[in-house]
């Protein structure tokens, strides 16, 4: 085996990873028109609508990593994820969260179940990385929620930026979601990385890891391209039909 393709240690691994954070959709222009407090309230909304789905479709994700997983003991730890979501007795969870947000945007209910206003690119990326974690061994799907290494910040920007740059959202409910996530993720994370940097031994791994993230990463950029096209460059689907 030559130098340049020894295995990374596990700290030169971690660095790698951290690397890819300039490629989260924290640096899509359309969450820095976001942060700004440049975007119209039906912007705001189509972007709660359209996360809305990828809300639901965490916990859908989680059960099939779990659904691969024959070891007791990572499942014991993974199925926090999916309750933190789908809520467990006095928790209401993260979608009851996230429908609170929805809430305070003026946005109905009914309509983000029905996902009336989900964007056809945004399902099929979402759609794409449930597949994903279904298809692949649970070490690999369960290292591609690795984006949460860099979700804290963004959840911190919303809770310090939003409430003066969006002052017509109702502030009594519309940020728990994002602080709840402060404290998960952070956990999330932990246990994440531990797989991570476990699991992938080789050079040859270590670098389809980057891949998979990369991966996950690109899934959400690509749903921040269909809300950019939608609601700043004013075409949404089937605009000129």
């Amino acid at each position: 085996m030559t130098a340049d393709l020894k295995p990374w240690s596990k700290e030169e691994f971690k660095e790698k990873l951290l690397e890819k954070g300039k490629f989260y959709h924290r640096n899509h222009e359309f969450h820095i028109m976001m942060n700004n407090g440049e975007l119209s309230k039906e912007a705001v909304q189509g972007w709660v609508a359209n996360r809305f789905y990828y809300q639901v479709a965490i916990p859908v994700k989680d059960a099939a990593i779990m659904s691969n997983c024959w070891d007791r003991e990572v499942r014991r730890h993974w199925i926090q994820r999916i309750i933190d979501h789908d809520g467990n007795g006095n928790d209401p969870g993260g979608i009851e969260a996230w429908l609170e947000l929805g809430d305070a945007v003026g946005l109905e209910r009914d309509d983000l179940w029905s996902h009336k206003h989900l964007l056809p690119g945004v399902k099929f990326a979402i759609d794409a990385y449930v597949n994903f974690a279904k298809q692949q061994p649970w070490q690999v799907a369960a290292s591609s929620s690795l984006t949460e290494l860099f979700a804290p910040t963004i959840h911190k920007d919303r809770i310090d930026n939003w409430p003066d740059k969006y002052p017509w959202i109702d502030q009594s409910k519309g940020y728990r979601y994002f602080s709840k996530r402060l404290t998960e993720a952070r956990r999330d994370v932990e246990r994440g990385l531990e797989i991570t940097l476990d699991y992938y031994k080789t050079r040859e791994q270590q670098e389809m890891m980057l891949n998979v993230l990369q991966f996950k990463l690109d899934v959400l950029w690509t749903m921040c391209d269909c809300m950019y096209l939608a609601y700043i460059v004013k075409k949404p689907p089937y605009h000129n039909v």
